[in-house]
C-alpha cells in the first residue's frame, strides 16, 4: 500500500508559506504547557546554589556541620565532596574551565558557585543556604575592560584568518576624505524570560534530565564528556524553554549542579536559578571598543575599510566575538583589513548572546558609514548601494543570493526616506527633535549536520521525529509544515512531531540562525527517502538520515540573510531621553516557511536591538568588581511603552542548494537596528553617539556641533 501520491493531492495547496498560529500555542496561554521547572517528577527534591560574594580569590573554611543538621536538608555539596568532573571537557572553543564547577577552592569571578544544598523543598533549601558560613581569602581582581590592557592578546584564529585584503596606507593616503573613530558597546545579558532550571534523576546506570537548553542532543554530549559516561546512557530533554538568546546554548550550571545532587542524593533533584544567578553565572555579551577607519573618495565610494575590534573574555575559557564579520563582506574596497583582540578579565566567561559579534560590529561599521555619509554629504541610504560588491570582498566567492540593494530600496520606499532633509536638526518639533537613520547589515547562514526520522503509520498519518528545540520560535509549528510539503500531503496528516530529545539522535542546536536550514535538510531528505521507499513498503515504515556525508556537497560560496533597518527617533532637548518612534525592517531571509512566525522572529529581534541602543548595560563596581544590577530592576530592556509601531517585512529570496531555499532569521532583526537608531539620534540632534547604550546623560553631556 503506498499512501503518498505520485504528486501532491488534489487540492493540496502547500504548507509553505502559509501563516499559521503557533501549534502549542493554545497550550501555552491556558498553562497546560510544562517548563523545565513546571515537570512533575516523583520524589522530587530541591537544590539551592550558594555563590561567592568575592570577584576572585579562594574559600579557606565551609562550616557545613550546622546546615546539615537542619529540617529537611539531605546534603551540602561544595569542593570537598563533589563528584569529580573530567578537567578535558569543554564546549566549541575547547577546554571550559567555567564548567568545572565544584571542582576546587579557587573563585574565579563574583557569583561562581561554591555550595548546593539539597533538601526536601525549595523553601528549605533557601533558608538552609543562607545559613552557610563560607570564610574567603580574597585576591586581587581585574575586572576593568581597556584596549590598552596589558594583557591584550589577538584573538586565536578559530573561524579562518582576520581580513589583510589591499594596501591600506596607499589607499588611505589617496582617499579624499578619511574617518576614523571608536566605538563602544557595554556587556549585555540575554534577559531570557524563563530562568535556567533542570531536574536530574539515575534510572539504573542511565542519566536523566529535563533541562531548559537549546540543542538536547549537543548537551547531552557535553554532560556526558564532563561525568565520562557512554553517551547512548545519557537522556535530555528540553520539549518547551521560554527563551534562549544564547544563554541556554551551552551545558549550564543548573545541569552540571543538578546531576551531581542526583548523584549524592539517589533521588531527583531540581535546581533552579535564581534571576541574580541568572545574571551573574550565565553567559553574557562582552563588552567592545572598536575602532573603524575609512577612506573614501569624493564620489563616496570605499578605498579602504579598516575595523579592530577588542572584546573581553575569561581566563577560564577561549570565545570569538567576531565584531568584523560584517566588514568583510558588506561594502566594497580595494583595501580591508580586520582584527580581533581579546582582553582577560575576572568576569562570567562571555558567549554568544543573539547575533553574536554581528549586532556590536554592525553599530560601529553602521555608525561610520553613516559619518562618511555626513563628511561627504551623500544620502546614506544611496552611499550603501555605491559600495555594494559584485562578489565576496575578502573572499572572492560569489553570493549565493545577496538581495542587500533590494532591502535597501524597498525599505527606503515605504519609511518615505525620499523626502528626508540629510541635514541634521531640521525637524524640531516643540521640545522634541525629530531624526531619521538607517543600517544595512547580514548574517551568515548555512546548515550544520542533523539527523531525522519518518514513519509512515498503518492509519496513513506520519510521524516525524527530530531532535530540534523551540525555544518560543516556533520550531514545531514551521518544521511540521516543513515535513507536509516535503511528503506532498496535508499538514492534518503529521498526525505528530516528536522534538527536543537527546534520543531523537543528532541535531544542531537552535542557534547561529542555522537550527531551521539544518532541520529542514534531515526532513526533507527522509522524505525523499520514505516517498521512494513506500510503493513496496510494509506498514508502519520508518526512514532515518543524517545529512552529514550531504553538507559537503555544498557550492563554495558565501551565504548571507540580509537587512535594511530604518528608524525614527524623538529626542527631548530638555531632558536628552530618545524614544523610538517608528521601525521598518526589510529582510531577506530565503523562502519563508510561515511569514507569521517570521515577522515574529525579526520584529522580535529589532526590539532586542531597539533594547541595546537605548537601555542595555551591565555595570560592575569599581571596587569590588561585583554586576550591581544583576535583576530586571537595574538591568533595563526595553518594556511595552518603550516599542514603538514596527514594521518588517520580506523580500523575494531563495538560498540555492539548500531545501526549500530557507536561510536563517534567528538573529538578522537584532544586528542592524541599534545602528540605525544611533544614526537617527544623530539626525535629531547633530550629535554623533559612539557608545551605547544611548543614555540621557550622553546625550546631555555634549553640546550640538
Amino acid at each position: 500500500m503506498n499512501i503518498l501520491p505520485p504528486a501532491p493531492e488534489p487540492g493540496h495547496a502547500g504548507a509553505i508559506g502559509v501563516a499559521r498560529a503557533r501549534l502549542e500555542g493554545p497550550g501555552k496561554v491556558t498553562g497546560a504547557v510544562r517548563y523545565a521547572a513546571d515537570d512533575p517528577v516523583q520524589d522530587l527534591a530541591f537544590g539551592y546554589l550558594v555563590t561567592a560574594p568575592i570577584t576572585r580569590g579562594r574559600i579557606r573554611d565551609i562550616d557545613a556541620a550546622t546546615v546539615r543538621a537542619m529540617p529537611g536538608v539531605l546534603a551540602v555539596i561544595d569542593h570537598t565532596n563533589a563528584t569529580r568532573l573530567n578537567p578535558e571537557a569543554g564546549s566549541y572553543f575547547g577546554p571550559d574551565g567555567n564548567l568545572q564547577l565544584l571542582q576546587s577552592a579557587e573563585i574565579p569571578y563574583a557569583g561562581w558557585p561554591v555550595a548546593v544544598v539539597v533538601a526536601d523543598t525549595w523553601e528549605q533549601a533557601r533558608h538552609a543556604a543562607t545559613m552557610l558560613r563560607i570564610d574567603y581569602e580574597e585576591f586581587t581582581h581585574d575586572t576593568a575592560f581597556r584596549p590598552d590592557h596589558p594583557a591584550a592578546r589577538p584573538a586565536l584564529d578559530l573561524f579562518g584568518p582576520e581580513a589583510a585584503l589591499g594596501d591600506l596606507a596607499t589607499e588611505f593616503e589617496a582617499a579624499s576624505i578619511v574617518v576614523d573613530e571608536r566605538y563602544h558597546t557595554p556587556e549585555e545579558y540575554c534577559s531570557a524570560m524563563e530562568p535556567h532550571s533542570a531536574t536530574a534523576w539515575w534510572d539504573g546506570s542511565d542519566l536523566h534530565a529535563v533541562d531548559t537548553n537549546q540543542g538536547p542532543w549537543i548537551i547531552a554530549g557535553a554532560l556526558s564528556a564532563l561525568f565520562e559516561l557512554d553517551p547512548a546512557r545519557v537522556h535530555i530533554r528540553a520539549e518547551h524553554v521560554g527563551g534562549g538568546f544564547g544563554s541556554k546554548g551551552l551545558c549550564g550550571p543548573q545541569l552540571i549542579l543538578a546531576v551531581m545532587a542526583a548523584t549524592v542524593t539517589s533521588r531527583p533533584v531540581r535546581i533552579t536559578l535564581t534571576r541574580n544567578d541568572v545574571f551573574l553565572i550565565t553567559t553574557m555579551r562582552p563588552p567592545t571598543d572598536q575602532r573603524v577607519r575609512i577612506g573614501a573618495d569624493a564620489d563616496g565610494r570605499f578605498r579602504a575599510l579598516h575595523h579592530e575590534a577588542a572584546f573581553a573574555v575569561s581566563p577560564l575559557v577561549e570565545y570569538i566575538e567576531g565584531c568584523t564579520e560584517l566588514t568583510k563582506t558588506l561594502y566594497a574596497a580595494r583595501a580591508i583589513h580586520t582584527g580581533l583582540t581579546v582582553i582577560p578579565v575576572d568576569t562570567v566567561p562571555p558567549y554568544s548572546m543573539r547575533a553574536p559579534g554581528a549586532a556590536p560590529g554592525s553599530f560601529a561599521l553602521e555608525s561610520a558609514v553613516d559619518e562618511v555619509a555626513e563628511r561627504l554629504g551623500i544620502d546614506p541610504v544611496e552611499l550603501r548601494l555605491r559600495n555594494e560588491p559584485a562578489v565576496g570582498p575578502v573572499s572572492g566567492l560569489p553570493f549565493s543570493s545577496r538581495e542587500s540593494s533590494t532591502c535597501l530600496r524597498e525599505g527606503a520606499r515605504r519609511f518615505g526616506w525620499d523626502m528626508r532633509d540629510h541635514r541634521p536638526r531640521r525637524r524640531p518639533d516643540g521640545a522634541l527633535l525629530i531624526g531619521t537613520g538607517v543600517a544595512t547589515t547580514s548574517f551568515s547562514v548555512g546548515a550544520f549536520p542533523s539527523s531525522a526520522s519518518i514513519t509512515a503509520e498503518s492509519d496513513g498519518t506520519f510521524t516525524v521525529a527530530i531532535g530540534a528545540a523551540d525555544i518560543g520560535t516556533g520550531a514545531r509549528t514551521a518544521l511540521t509544515a516543513v515535513a507536509a510539503d516535503a511528503l506532498g500531503v496535508d499538514i492534518g496528516r503529521i498526525r505528530a512531531l516528536r522534538i527536543a530529545d537527546s534520543d531523537l539522535g543528532a541535531a544542531w542546536s537552535a542557534g547561529g540562525s542555522r537550527g531551521t536550514t539544518s532541520w529542514t535538510w534531515a526532513i526533507t531528505e527522509a522524505a525523499t527517502r520514505l516517498r521512494a521507499r513506500l510503493p513496496a513498503a510494509a506498514l508502519p515504515a520508518t526512514v532515518t538520515v543524517d545529512t552529514a556525508t550531504l553538507l559537503g556537497d555544498l557550492a563554495a560560496r558565501e551565504r548571507h540573510a540580509y537587512s535594511a533597518v530604518f528608524a525614527e527617533v524623538a529626542v527631548d532637548t530638555a531632558s536628552g531621553e530618545a524614544r523610538v518612534r517608528r521601525l521598518l525592517g526589510m529582510f531577506a531571509i530565503g523562502q519563508v516557511i510561515n511569514p507569521l512566525l517570521a515577522r515574529s522572529q525579526v520584529i522580535g529581534g529589532m526590539i532586542g536591538g531597539l533594547s541595546m541602543a537605548l537601555h542595555e548595560e551591565g555595570v560592575r563596581d569599581r571596587v569590588t568588581g561585583r554586576l550591581v544590577n544583576a535583576d530586571f530592576a537595574g538591568y533595563h530592556i526595553a518594556a511595552h511603552a518603550d516599542v514603538p509601531d514596527i514594521e518588517a517585512d520580506f523580500v523575494p529570496d531563495y538560498e540555492p542548494g539548500i531545501p526549500l531555499g530557507v536561510k536563517g532569521a534567528g538573529e538578522i532583526g537584532n544586528v542592524g537596528t541599534a545602528a540605525a537608531i544611533a544614526n537617527a539620534v544623530w539626525h535629531a540632534t547633530g550629535v554623533r553617539q559612539r557608545t551605547l547604550p544611548l543614555r540621557l546623560d550622553r546625550l546631555l553631556e555634549t553640546p550640538a556641533g
